[in-house]
């Protein structure tokens, strides 16, 4: 079942058949118990036509935060390695692969994260810069994974490479995170054999595509949860961008008029243009 936030109301999708709820997002989304919810409301709402998923917005609540966490993929700590190498900051990323501690940052509040078709940016003080797709897990405020949705970590290499300490900078800025198209939910856990593809196109022809399987992020969901919740409360809930396993060569830079394609299977496609 698949959540869909919308400028009408809440669109909800179940088995091909549509709905439409007139609910307070923010509200009905920090559940714990979303999903049973969800599935009693519908036994009486009367079906509508696919046309009520228009218009979507990001399926972040506007009090809630959007945290990451990096180099959770082996591919990803050997990425971080080879653009901090130059700076001698590449035993940063091989520590904290291994470490107990994963490395979870904040990076953004909803009004720098844009959703499906819209734009995302890259900053004008980098010439590195990456889009970095990412499962991402909607959590409830007592800290339980009620939802998945598709995330776009957008992130300039060039910056987080000169210096490590300057993540903050390479991570945070206006138009820095993609989220959508909806809120994937289910009674049962997400599939981790499930896969995640990156597709970039240029003047219509694609120039990288990549994909990778949810299975080789070395640390489970709940791990990430947990740290990312040791010293913060989180009211409204949060989502939490769970690291990249798919890394562009050094060669490859982002470009104004890109199209992103992100794709993960049971949630969908997360499409955005870099401004």
């Amino acid at each position: 079942m698949r959540l869909f936030k919308t400028k009408t109301g809440i669109a909800i999708e179940r088995d091909n058949n549509y709905y439409l709820i007139l609910d307070n997002w923010d509200s009905f989304i920090n559940d714990d118990n979303l999903f049973a919810k969800t599935t009693n409301l519908l036994s009486s709402v009367t079906p509508k036509d696919s046309s009520v998923i228009d218009e979507l917005l990001p399926p972040i609540g506007s009090q809630q935060e959007l945290w990451a966490c990096g180099v959770t993929y082996l591919r990803s700590k050997i990425g971080r390695q080879e653009e901090s190498k130059v700076a001698g900051g590449a035993d940063f990323y091989g520590k904290v692969y291994e470490a107990v501690r994963p490395e979870c940052f904040f990076k953004s509040n909803p009004s720098r994260v844009v959703g499906h078709n819209n734009f995302v940016r890259i900053r004008k003080d980098s010439t590195w810069d990456v889009p970095e797709p990412e499962l991402t897990l909607v959590v409830s405020a007592s800290g339980k994974i009620t939802g998945y949705t598709i995330g776009n970590d957008m992130s300039s290499r060039s910056i987080e490479g000169e210096n490590p300490l300057y993540l903050p900078q390479a991570k945070t800025y206006d138009g820095c995170a993609a989220l959508g198209p909806c809120i994937y939910i289910s009674e049962t856990p997400f599939d981790r054999n499930n896969k995640i593809y990156l597709q970039i196109i240029r003047n219509k022809q694609i120039v990288f595509e990549d994909s990778i399987s949810v299975s080789q992020m070395k640390r489970s969901f709940e791990e990430l949860v947990k740290y990312v919740f040791f010293e913060c409360s989180f009211p409204h809930g949060c989502l939490i961008m769970t690291g990249t396993g798919i890394v562009p060569p050094g060669s490859f830079t982002l470009q104004s008029g890109d199209v992103i394609n992100i794709t993960i299977d049971s949630i969908g496609k997360l499409t955005n243009t870099v401004s």
